[in-house]
């Protein structure tokens, strides 16, 4: 708990958030050791536990989903588990949450500290959808948010193929600058921050921060391609 991180972001008072790491916890290897997902076949009481340090650490309740690389986002719920990507709250004491591990998570609050959203946004998701969906959700100005982009692959690893970059391309020309091509043949190395940034920008956010973290190459992180099976991470904001 002691290297989980914290935002460099000016959130306003009562806006709580962090990121999780794998230092700590019950779970053994490959999982090893502070694993919050439940779907990648680590022992469920070893889940179970790191949940249970979580929650007493933060004080409050994740609210957690059933990720499925959608567009959809819904409002954090303590009794039910959503498929959905995204969730979002004006509760106090319920943390919105999502788990990671090499996707990109996307940390959201206003800046008069009454909403605050989490979203996963693995190429597909981000691709489709998620972060403007998350705002539409939140329904504030995109100059009334604030956005922290957290641990994710790094631009200099995450090879992609060109579909993935057509998929980008076809909607937001400028997000060309965020391909480069790779040493394979039609294939490309591409900047999750960038493109994330060139999507929000294009719902007027700007006030954008993170960003240029490497979950595949900082061992603090779990990284599915680095190694699968693997455990997974959470990044986490709240209204306190």
């Amino acid at each position: 708990m002691n290297d989980w991180l914290t935002l460099d972001w000016p959130a306003p008072a009562g806006v709580r958030a962090c990121v999780t790491t794998r230092s700590g916890g019950f779970s053994l290897p490959p999982y090893d050791g502070f694993n919050l997902g439940d779907h990648v076949g680590d022992d469920p009481s070893a889940v179970a536990a790191n949940r249970g340090v979580l929650n007493q650490t933060l004080g409050c309740a994740p609210a957690w989903l059933s990720q499925v690389h959608s567009v959809r986002a819904v409002e954090a719920d303590l009794q039910t588990v959503h498929r959905a990507d995204a969730s979002w709250t004006a509760r106090r004491g319920v943390a919105c949450a999502v788990l990671t591990a090499d996707c990109l998570p996307a940390l959201f609050c206003d800046r008069a500290g009454t909403r605050v959203a989490a979203a996963h946004a693995g190429w597909r998701g981000l691709a489709g959808g998620v972060l403007e969906a998350t705002l539409d959700a939140l329904e504030v100005d995109g100059d009334e948010l604030l956005v922290w982009l957290g641990p994710a692959i790094g631009a200099q690893v995450f090879e992609v193929g060109g579909e993935v970059r057509e998929a980008f391309i076809g909607t937001h020309g400028e997000a060309e600058r965020a391909f480069v091509p790779s040493a394979n043949t039609g294939r490309y190395i591409a900047d999750i921050y960038q493109l994330a940034r060139i999507r929000l920008a294009a719902r007027g956010v700007t006030a954008v921060y993170g960003g240029g973290f490497c979950t595949f190459s900082d061992p603090r992180f779990y990284s599915y391609r680095r190694a699968n099976p693997t455990g997974r991470f959470a990044s986490l904001v709240w209204l306190e």
